[in-house]
């Protein structure tokens, strides 16, 4: 019986055009508790593989947070599987602005100690407590009040490239660092302001507004599927789109475009750019944002140091890294000196 992923993201990219079959990217979260989140890991991954699904799956005694792709003719018999979990049934499925078959190349499930790193005690507070999910038309409304503070619950490298007008965008690398920063920031305003916050597809917010409510924040508000769901309720209704530029997403598209709006820069050269990328150097990987003018330049690299190891036969970049704690995490959140023009 497999439980294990056995293709390299080569070989089933390969499978993935011979199929020519369309694919969707799909997202979801749901919070419940999971008795034996192991045997739950292998009976999603026995069914998935079965259906030909690909993705990050992370479960935890807490819930499941998924990323995947399913082919579009196996869609129907994925969400009947998910209809009977019973915690699942009817969970709201974010599917992708911009659908790539290739989003994502392996189907990794994974037990964690939590679906979100948030480094939160959940025992010290009430985790179901929480803000008040509010769809598009609301969440315009409450934006445009005085009296509102809108929060970014993402990372640097998420809202650099798109973010809601007028909200504050915590300069943090993770989201455990976000969650004190903020409280502290808005210490001041715990009952006489609204504070609304929005992430990616909604996960981030649920723990946040639970927590700022313990922390007796007294009128909090979250974007009821996060800025996936809220584009496509814009779209559907008609509605004045306030988000600007990309949405950050985790898998190979590593970005949805959901309005013309550029609103960062090349970190080589400034010029206006929003595609991030990762150094092609296989020592580094960091993520950092490159024209198509610097990627010719400088061979897909950061710098001219990996530009040199890049260009180096292959067998002696593979010496160079030997004995070396090498990062291979596609998302490395690198904050690199050679980046001239990162904010």
């Amino acid at each position: 019986m497999q439980l294990y992923n056995t293709l390299s993201a080569k070989e089933r990219e390969a499978l993935i055009e011979e199929a020519g079959l369309e694919r969707l990217t799909i997202s979801f979260y749901q919070y419940a508790r999971i008795g034996n989140p192991s045997i739950f890991r292998n009976h999603l991954f026995i069914h998935w593989n079965e259906l030909d699904v690909l993705g990050r799956i992370y479960v935890a005694h807490e819930g499941i947070n998924a990323q995947l792709s399913v082919p579009a003719v196996n869609f129907n018999a994925f969400k009947a599987h998910l209809d009977s979990i019973t915690f699942l049934e009817n969970v709201r499925l974010n599917i992708a602005i911009e659908q790539d078959n290739k989003s994502f190349l392996k189907l990794k499930v994974k037990v964690r100690e939590k679906i979100v790193a948030d480094g939160l005690n959940d025992d010290s507070f009430d985790v179901t407590n929480k803000g008040i999910h509010v769809d598009a038309v609301k969440f315009n409304e409450l934006i445009e009040d005085s009296d509102t503070i809108l929060v970014d619950m993402r990372n640097h490298y998420e809202s650099e490239i798109g973010h809601f007008k007028n909200a504050i965008t915590p300069d943090v690398d993770t989201f455990r660092d976000s969650l004190d920063i903020i409280e502290k920031d808005l210490a001041d305003h715990k009952e006489d302001k609204k504070l609304v916050m929005y992430c990616t597809g909604g996960i981030r917010c649920e723990k946040a507004s639970a927590y700022y409510k313990h922390k007796g924040f007294k009128n909090v508000y979250q974007l009821e599927g996060g800025i996936i769901e809220y584009t496509r309720q814009v779209k559907n209704l008609k509605l004045e789109n306030k988000f600007l530029g990309k949405n950050f997403v985790f898998d190979h598209r590593r970005g949805e475009r959901i309005t013309d709006d550029i609103i960062a820069n090349c970190h080589q050269c400034g010029s206006p750019c929003d595609n991030h990328v990762n150094c092609a150097n296989e020592a580094c990987h960091l993520l950092f944002i490159q024209c198509d003018s610097c990627a010719e330049a400088m061979n897909n690299c950061c710098s001219v140091e990996c530009k040199e190891i890049h260009e180096l036969p292959f067998e002696e970049q593979k010496k160079l890294r030997k004995g070396k704690v090498v990062s291979n995490k596609i998302f490395k959140k690198g904050r690199s000196e050679v980046l001239k023009y990162k904010k």
